[in-house]
């Protein structure tokens, strides 16, 4: 394991152009995925490669942070770390513990499955993202649109070309990048379309059964897979064949409706 890294810089860091990028790789998926292994070997072509990722699948932890229990790293193989944390443990530890320095990107995935709408707000994935975009460190998450027959070679040379077209841009305004990629062969990508959030259908299932000791138990899930049919919506981007980017912001916080809530509340207890 490496000295830990120092404090974070003031400034923002940018992906500089003609530069050999230190990239930090996670995931929610596990140290072990096939998503992640496939791009960093893509990626190590042209740029350092440090993972660190969680020992085992941790889907839909959101942005959980650990507190409670201490955390371990283990170094799986040469730039390849595990740890018992969550996604967004995993990019603190990278940055404070394994680096030497911050890295010029982040990136999350490539997820086996989509991350659209409000899907985000439960994802693993996406909080890895935005813990990179904390610490004002330029961050995409990477979802493969599918379910089964990940074509992850594929998807690495979109997250190659969406890497060019990023250089230069800095982590100034506290923006990260959801990007969804369609699970087609690379010549039949039709190209990258910014978009906005769209909406899942769910049918909010909850199953109950019973164990063998007559005790119930309950499986929260259900078919998420119906969406709104909206232009411009990430939904809309993955149907027509285009890779998805939706630029996300830290900031919640619903400024239109500030003056509105001021004079609601404006004379207090």
């Amino acid at each position: 394991m490496q000295e830990a890294a120092g404090s974070n810089p003031v400034a923002p860091i940018f992906i500089l152009a003609g530069v050999r990028l230190i990239i930090l790789l996670t995931n929610d998926d596990g140290v072990n995925s096939e998503g992640i292994l496939t791009l960093r070997d893509h990626l190590l072509k042209k740029h350092d490669i440090c993972i660190i990722s969680p020992e085992r699948e941790r889907t839909c932890v959101a942005h959980a942070i650990t507190l409670h229990k201490p955390l371990r790293i283990k170094e799986v193989a040469g730039g390849i770390y595990s740890t018992n944390g969550t996604p967004a443990d995993c990019v603190y530890l990278g940055i404070k513990v394994i680096l030497k320095k911050p890295p010029h990107l982040i990136i999350s995935g490539i997820n086996k499955g989509p991350n659209m709408g409000q899907d985000v707000n439960y994802s693993g994935t996406v909080a890895a993202a935005k813990e990179g975009a904390f610490m004002r460190i330029p961050s995409l998450a990477v979802s493969l649109c599918a379910r089964d027959g990940f074509r992850f070679n594929d998807a690495a040379k979109v997250v190659d070309k969406i890497i060019q077209d990023i250089r230069g841009i800095g982590a100034s305004d506290n923006t990260f990048f959801n990007i969804n990629i369609p699970n087609l062969p690379l010549r039949q990508v039709k190209g990258f379309m910014v978009t906005r959030l769209g909406k899942r259908i769910y049918n909010d299932e909850v199953v109950e059964r019973v164990d063998p000791r007559g005790g119930k138990y309950y499986w929260i899930g259900g078919n998420g897979e119906n969406y709104q049919h909206i232009r411009g919506t990430d939904f809309y981007a993955i149907e027509k064949g285009y890779t998805s980017i939706t630029p996300m912001s830290l900031d919640m916080t619903r400024t239109g409706l500030l003056k509105k809530y001021a004079r609601i509340f404006r004379r207090g207890l």
